[in-house]
């Protein structure tokens, strides 16, 4: 399991760009004039995670299979939106259909790209895009309560939590606010998240600066991270033209032009680190002489359904599951010398993964 991440954000400020550099192809056309990304591009890429490298020299694998991220490439968004403006309906569509938003904010001035705003200015432009999905949520939900609350009269509970919900969500929408600032307990989770709320996604917020200010960020950048945290969102700093640059570099060179900018590292690893936290997500790993794999669930997912993942059978059969954390894996140079120290554990069904744990499922079939 990996996660659905829209790009989206105004047209021109840089997201076909991030996209291309994101997936390392050409697919989503990176133009300077709207709606130049009709339909969304789709396209996984590996999460990397250096502690794979680790155990697959320990074990001696043959090959290494991380776990992937899924990105959609939306079109830009414009102001009137909700109301069908500018293919809008398709796009808010497309955004339905994510488990997160990574909102691309341009924060850097350049005369040679048009800013559909007629200039930069950051929270603006988050504002824009954010009333647009709440305009939408606003509709969707004063069109469906009607109905509910009819049936929640009539004693169904379900009708009943929804119903509930959304007057929560409805309260917000017209006040401005965005639906995922709605207390929401974890029973209540799963009806949330059902009634399909475009500004109740998580949202990522994608700082795109000039090149020199893609280790610190700028001005701009820091008034998006000010507000990403006043509403409990996310937020990173990346040159999407470095990125782009790095995407086509061989590895061996990457590191050298990465040291020369200024970053340790290329924004991808930054954008899916926030992107786990956001979602909640963390990886578990199965290991062999045949491959070293990575595995995504949700922070506290139970090892039946962690099995679950690699395949049904082997959470319907779950039996129990040999795990060793990876810090005491690699003390102990592999499987064999964590057995040996007392460090494997068999765990049942009510065992939580935790982050990074080493894992061999025993199941009926």
């Amino acid at each position: 399991m990996g996660f659905k991440c829209g790009i989206v954000g105004l047209p021109n400020v840089g997201k076909s760009t991030l996209f291309n550099a994101l997936t390392q192809t050409a697919a989503a056309q990176a133009a300077n004039y709207p709606f130049c990304t009709i339909e969304p591009n789709v396209g996984a890429v590996a999460v990397p995670d250096p502690r794979l490298d680790k155990l697959c020299e320990i074990a001696g694998s043959k090959q290494i299979i991380p776990t992937q991220l899924t990105f959609v490439d939306i079109a830009g968004l414009v102001r009137g939106a909700s109301k069908g403006e500018g293919l809008g309906n398709q796009f808010l569509a497309n955004i339905r259909e994510c488990d997160a938003i990574a909102h691309v904010v341009r924060c850097f001035e350049d005369s040679d790209v048009t800013h559909v705003e007629g200039g930069v200015d950051p929270i603006r432009d988050i504002e824009t895009i954010e009333t647009e999905l709440m305009l939408a949520d606003l509709e969707s939900l004063e069109k469906r309560v009607v109905a509910l609350e009819k049936k929640a009269k009539g004693g169904d509970k379900e009708a009943k939590e929804q119903v509930d919900l959304m007057n929560r969500c409805l309260v917000l929408l017209r006040e401005g606010k965005p639906a995922r600032m709605a207390k929401v307990s974890e029973e209540e989770r799963k009806t949330f998240e059902g009634l399909g709320l475009l500004s109740s996604k998580p949202v990522l917020y994608v700082c795109n600066v000039e090149e020199e200010s893609a280790s610190e960020g700028n001005g701009e950048s820091t008034k998006v991270a000010a507000r990403a945290k006043e509403e409990g969102a996310a937020a990173v700093v990346v040159s999407a033209k470095i990125e782009s640059e790095i995407a086509v570099m061989p590895t061996e060179e990457q590191k050298d032009f990465l040291e020369a900018v200024g970053l340790k590292e290329p924004g991808l690893n930054r954008v899916i680190r926030a992107g786990y936290d956001l979602l909640r997500l963390i990886t578990y790993f199965t290991v062999g002489p045949k491959e070293a794999r990575a595995w995504t669930i949700e922070k506290g997912t139970r090892a039946p359904a962690a099995a679950g993942v690699i395949h049904t059978d082997f959470e319907k059969g779950f039996i129990r599951a040999e795990t060793i954390a990876f810090d005491d894996y690699v003390a102990n140079k592999g499987e064999a010398g964590a057995r040996d120290a007392g460090r494997l554990r068999l765990e049942g069904k009510e065992y939580v993964v935790a982050d990074g744990d080493v894992m061999h499922f025993r199941f009926n079939t």
